[in-house]
């Protein structure tokens, strides 16, 4: 015959998610940290790889990294899972808590990938816009208002703190309130926390609803190895594992987190550096003629800029490759950059400020 039938009808409309990865001097579009791992760190990491058994499978639930975890969050294994990234975990979510008859409550603009996996598994999507007059803080009243009550038919939401890619970090005092106001699963997207200083890690015990994702792609630079976490009660984590793929976070990722995790405090001086040239980056972009950032609590900086297009373009034929959100819904006429090295950030703030003036 030599054709095929066509996919699932929920697939119509969906675009593949699209990061935008070019080559580029300087990489400034993916919010990853601009410094790779120490030289004794990698030396470390060859040594652990080394006594991995390629022929074996993993450890299927990575259970010497949850115990490594678990300790350093003051809880027990049976409250951390770890995924192949945190998208594994986000997908896993929407496998869960979502489905046919089942409603995701969204807060863009915001990551995508929320919308995506609710679309993916047939989940009905309310959105709830963020408030781009007040640096696309959350819609407080209306959210809580849309969650609260027996007739809600809210079953789960996800809140970027810092939100990706506008810059905020959620108000711990409304997370409190939206947790105490619904039984709807309340995943914080901590994906990011390390540069917010913000965490509800406090809140776990008393909410047995709220889910914390965090990953070591950001803060650790393991963006490379795909490996992420949740920290939540045990009976929600039961249910998570009833949908994640077996062996899904291979030996070779484990034994480098574990080394990473073990030595998270060398990455402190980084992140304090990344956390102070953030405020630099944003002190100029202010002072450029028709630039807006926004304020942000993680490794970028959102900005408005007129023609933000041409000008991520010339921004890219001189080797600087930001990310372009300037025809995205909510976000028209935005850019946003990551925070890098002082040399990259000085090289993006010049050449921005020789294109807008």
């Amino acid at each position: 015959m030599g054709s095929v039938r066509r996919p699932a009808r929920k697939l119509e409309g969906l675009k593949p998610y699209d990061p935008k990865y070019l080559p580029a001097d300087a990489m400034m579009s993916a919010n990853e940290n601009p410094q790779d791992v120490s030289d004794e760190l990698r030396r470390k990491i060859e040594a652990a790889v080394r006594r991995v058994p390629l022929n074996r499978y993993p450890d299927p639930l990575a259970n010497d990294l949850r115990d490594l975890i678990a300790e350093a969050n003051g809880l027990d294994r049976d409250q951390v899972l770890v995924g192949n990234g945190g998208d594994e975990l986000l997908f896993d979510t929407a496998l869960a808590w979502g489905g046919p008859g089942r409603t995701f409550l969204n807060m863009p603009p915001t990551f995508s990938v929320y919308e995506t996996n609710a679309r993916l598994t047939d989940t009905d999507v309310i959105d709830i816009p963020r408030l781009a007059d007040e640096d696309f803080a959350i819609d407080e009243e209306a959210v809580l208002q849309a969650v609260s009550g027996p007739d809600s038919q809210v079953d789960f939401t996800i809140i970027a703190s810092p939100n990706n890619p506008t810059g905020l970090r959620a108000p711990t005092e409304f997370l409190q309130a939206l947790l105490q106001a619904t039984d709807a699963l309340v995943v914080v997207d901590e994906a990011y926390f390390e540069f917010s200083r913000m965490t509800m890690r406090p809140y776990l015990e008393a909410n047995e609803n709220l889910v914390i994702l965090r990953t070591f792609s950001k803060a650790f630079s393991l963006a490379g190895v795909r490996v992420g976490y949740i920290l939540g009660h045990p009976d929600v984590i039961r249910e998570y594992m009833k949908v994640r793929q077996p062996y899904s976070v291979d030996a070779v990722s484990q034994a480098i987190a574990r080394v990473i995790f073990e030595n998270r405090a060398e990455f402190e001086t980084g992140i304090e550096a990344i956390i102070s040239e953030r405020e630099r980056m944003a002190s100029t972009l202010r002072s450029l003629p028709g630039v807006h950032p926004y304020p942000s609590h993680s490794n970028w900086v959102l900005f408005s800029v007129p023609q933000a297009k041409e000008v991520w373009q010339r921004l890219y034929e001189v080797g600087i490759l930001v990310r372009d959100f300037s025809a995205a819904p909510g976000l028209e006429g935005t850019l946003r950059v990551t925070v890098g090295t002082p040399e990259q950030n000085d090289a993006f703030l010049h050449a921005l400020r020789r294109i807008v003036r």
